[in-house]
């Protein structure tokens, strides 16, 4: 099958994916903010928060494991493909009993004596934290079957899963609904049914049918020490990136108490369901451009980082745009009654999003050269850095949303570091980015902000037209960001996903 087939196919059943399992999580927050109140959904998002502190140390051997996968298949090399996927399995391993014993120390001291709770809520809160880490380390060793799968470029598997996935958690919320005891305590142990039942369908998946993914101990010392230099460098952006997720979380608990962290939770949930819209075509486009550095086709890299910067950006502002536009009435409409300062929470950390999505591809273009030290440094810095500014400006303006303006500040200066950066590893020209990309993204926003100050002077008889004018203008100016070349990539992207 064709790179471009490939990708079109592979796109649309990712996004097929994504609306399910968006839809859904989307639903069940509704539900579980409902069936927990908003001080026991704030003390879950901040005690579950509290272990992903600690996942920076898998997030970053997990783009190391996804690199070094697709690196091997393209140059077809299945000796290498396996040893790869068995040393990565140990690591992972290794990782887990690691974060395993941080999170029984520190973690549990953190929780247990700096977190700010309800005395009352303090025994559930250490049970949720209990099943938050059985969670996590199920997510830890199933990484390296997961970037199998997408070295493999076999996302029907995804498309598949996750109906069983949605099934899943809907029983949840049924039971939750039903359950009469404590819905907090409940909810955790659920969520953890439910996320050891899924990652085990996929081990059995993988184990059946790849011969890559049968485990036998390897200690090629050399080659573990490559894999753990290389994952070095993504440790420290791993941690800047937890920073600016989990930290921030943890921030606003010390200032401001639980209800806020309830904000907090619900705007990761809309930032989830708005990156799956693009993470899932970037996810089909990062093998190719993984594979065509390991082949040596800079040419078609060079392509493929810039279409698909331009189209992340677009597609998240189709979906970004009517949301900024209409926020209280999409959150009314999703919740029945939204905590304070959710809505500034999700307005502002979907600018930063928008910001971000720009240079999605870019991160997959620098990871595919394994010359990440310098990046990861300077960029894994800037991101870090959200957590000491916000406290500072914190302590001078005492309002939550504070933490969101530094991360948009933060956003646009790792954009500018990335764009250096793709440009001194790969030799890409920046001209035809700068052409292709930049001057379309500064003009849509500037017409955006102009409709955006028109609907605050006319008068809609209902909210519902309000947002179908936002739907129906934002796809125009989506059209006007493409060019005629584009138009006639995305037909033919289509025709050939549909025949495909």
């Amino acid at each position: 099958m064709s790179t471009s087939k490939t990708i079109a196919k592979n796109t649309l059943l990712l996004y097929f994916r994504m609306f399910l399992v968006m839809g859904t999580t989307l639903y069940m927050s509704r539900i579980v903010l409902d069936q927990l109140g908003v001080s026991d959904y704030g003390i879950y998002s901040l005690v579950g928060g509290i272990i992903a502190l600690f996942g920076f140390l898998n997030s970053s051997m997990s783009s190391a494991t996804q690199r070094y996968l697709a690196f091997d298949l393209g140059r077809k090399d299945e000796k290498k493909l396996q040893k790869t996927f068995s040393v990565t399995l140990t690591i992972h391993m290794a990782i887990a009993i690691l974060i395993l014993f941080f999170a029984e120390t520190i973690g549990l001291w953190y929780v247990n004596y700096i977190v700010v709770l309800p005395p009352e809520r303090l025994f559930a809160a250490n049970l949720v934290y209990q099943f938050s880490v059985l969670t996590a380390l199920i997510g830890i060793i199933q990484v390296p079957y997961d970037s199998l799968i997408i070295a493999y470029e076999k996302m029907n598997v995804y498309a598949y899963i996750s109906m069983v996935e949605v099934a899943l958690k809907l029983g949840l919320v049924f039971v939750l609904v039903k359950y009469g005891g404590d819905k907090l305590i409940a909810y955790s142990i659920l969520v953890f049914l439910v996320t050891l039942i899924v990652r085990s369908i996929y081990q059995i998946y993988c184990i059946r049918m790849y011969k890559a993914s049968k485990y036998s101990f390897e200690y090629d010392k050399i080659y573990i020490k490559e894999l753990i230099s290389y994952s070095g460098w993504n440790l420290f952006g791993g941690l800047a990136s937890v920073s600016r997720g989990q930290g921030i979380n943890v921030v606003l608990n010390l200032f401001f108490g639980t209800v806020v962290n309830a904000a907090y939770g619900l705007t990761l949930q809309v930032q989830s369901a708005v990156n799956q819209f693009v993470n899932n075509f970037q996810v089909a486009v990062n093998p190719q451009i993984i594979k065509n550095y390991s082949e040596g086709n800079l040419e078609r890299m060079h392509k493929l980082i810039i279409q698909s910067s331009k189209f992340s950006f677009l597609l998240m502002f189709l979906l970004v745009a009517p949301i900024l536009l209409n926020t209280d009435f999409i959150l009314s409409l999703w919740l029945k009654d939204s905590p304070d300062h959710t809505t500034i929470f999700v307005q502002l950390s979907l600018i930063a999003i928008l910001i971000d999505s720009i240079s999605y591809p870019f991160r997959t273009g620098i990871q595919a050269t394994g010359n990440i030290k310098t990046y990861q440094a300077v960029v894994g810095s800037l991101q870090i850095l959200s957590i000491p500014i916000s406290i500072i400006w914190l302590y001078f303006e005492n309002k939550p949303s504070i933490v969101f303006y530094s991360i948009i500040i933060l956003s646009f200066f790792s954009l500018v570091c990335r764009i250096y950066f793709i440009r001194k590893e790969v030799n890409m020209n920046l001209k035809e980015f700068f052409y292709q990309v930049i001057i379309r993204v500064v003009l849509i926003s500037s017409l955006a902000y102009c409709n955006s100050e028109f609907l605050n002077i006319i008068y809609f008889h209902s909210y519902w037209n309000r947002l179908l004018y936002s739907v129906l203008t934002t796809f125009i100016l989506v059209l006007f960001g493409l060019s005629i070349k584009d138009i006639y990539m995305v037909k033919t992207f289509l025709t050939k996903s549909k025949h495909g």
